[in-house]
């Protein structure tokens, strides 16, 4: 999720930070072990190593934002007869595979555990009101998984009462006592940063970095080749279009429209729907902060409004600014939010499984801006804005 969706939708996972971690020792094996790299053709954030040994490395470039430097994990096999001999100064963990126990800590997870087919092996979450995953939600209805209270602050007694094989962690930054707490409990923290990718098909591949923990590499890999061959032909078809809609997104906040920025995962999949995302050629890969005149002085006849930040309604709207209705896009209820499509006890289903169905999300804008394209979509994600 693009720092504009952390804003403006609240972004609910984002609340967990940890401890600082010192840099480790790139060469970790010995240099005549052969490595082979899982390819990763999108995602920047992460690195799979395959040595010969048996192990497998993997390495997180973008914890959080800015990160300035990588975290690196080495999964042993359980079933090797011989085990390696690892320096434990030069990893951040050393975990035993496949995870039989494992807590997540963003609703970006579910969505990949689901897949994989080892939802079961998730025993703890904070607050798990946020999940809307229906299979997952039944789970946590049968106390098979445990609310760890609040996502800020994490209960590191539960946690530690849980004995779970790793943490997959997530993080704003460098800071986060409950996670050194669990760390010298011996519970190893693994951190995940698929949201700081800046890509739809970044984020997706991120399955590729779930499966080494439970074995499971082959089955991810085919689950993304499916998604990128989804939105790769949804992309194609896009092109077929023989009009290209400009669009506006975003809304006010404190009297400032924060938007996507041009290089964000959000201008992405209207790019990628073949409309004029009228922002597109800023380089920002998060926010834009403007003033209402300089949006309305450049988008007040856009076609299309996409994402106006948190509203539901045209009526939220008019409560919130007398400026919203001067928009060409108001006036002819063509908005379309994605934040009246909630799980049952109310997560937003957009930030939970978008990341991991990038193809549902480009379909859906397609057939907002090109419908004759995709004539019998049935919009997923996003929806119109409510009268």
């Amino acid at each position: 999720m693009d720092s504009y969706a952390i804003k403006y939708i609240g972004l609910l996972y984002l609340l967990l930070a940890f401890v600082s971690c010192k840099k480790k020792n790139e060469n970790s094996l010995p240099e005549t072990i052969k490595k082979n790299f899982v390819t990763i053709n999108y995602a920047k954030g992460f690195s799979i190593e395959k040595p010969a040994s048996g192990i497998t490395i993997i390495k997180v470039y973008s914890p959080w934002p800015d990160a300035d430097e990588a975290f690196t994990y080495a999964l042993v096999p359980k079933e090797l007869k011989t085990q390696p001999q690892l320096n434990e100064k030069d990893f951040d963990a050393i975990i035993n595979v496949p995870v039989e126990r494992i807590i997540a800590t963003s609703t970006t997870h579910i969505p990949a555990l689901e897949n994989l087919g080892v939802i079961d092996k998730l025993i703890g979450f904070p607050e798990t009101r946020y999940i809307s995953s229906e299979a997952t939600r039944k789970k946590i209805d049968k106390g098979k998984i445990t609310d760890l209270g609040n996502n800020e602050s994490i209960n590191t007694e539960m946690v530690i009462n849980l004995n779970p094989d790793l943490v997959m962690g997530f993080s704003i930054n460098n800071q986060n006592r409950a996670y050194e707490t669990l760390q010298r409990s011996n519970i190893p923290i693994v951190y995940n940063g698929d949201w700081t990718e800046e890509t739809p098909l970044g984020k997706a591949e991120w399955i590729k970095f779930f499966a080494p923990f439970f074995g499971f590499e082959e089955k991810a890999e085919n689950l993304f080749k499916v998604t990128e061959e989804n939105y790769l032909t949804a992309k194609a078809l896009a092109k077929k279009a023989t009009n290209k809609p400009t669009v506006l997104s975003g809304a006010l906040y404190k009297d400032v429209w924060y938007l996507p920025g041009g290089k964000s995962w959000a201008a992405s999949f209207i790019n990628d729907a073949n409309a004029d995302y009228l922002w597109s050629d800023t380089n920002a890969t998060g926010s834009l902060s403007l003033s209402v005149e300089s949006v309305l002085a450049k988008a007040v006849d856009a076609s299309f409004w996409i994402s106006p930040s948190q509203f539901i309604s045209y009526n939220e709207l008019d409560k919130a600014s007398r400026h919203y209705n001067r928009f060409k896009a108001y006036k002819e209820k063509k908005i379309y939010t994605f934040a009246n499509t909630k799980g049952e006890t109310g997560g937003m289903l957009f930030y939970e499984l978008g990341p991991a169905r990038p193809d549902l999300i480009l379909k859906d804008l397609i057939y907002i801006f090109h419908p004759e394209l995709l004539p019998e979509h049935e919009l997923f994600f996003f929806k119109p804005l409510l009268q």
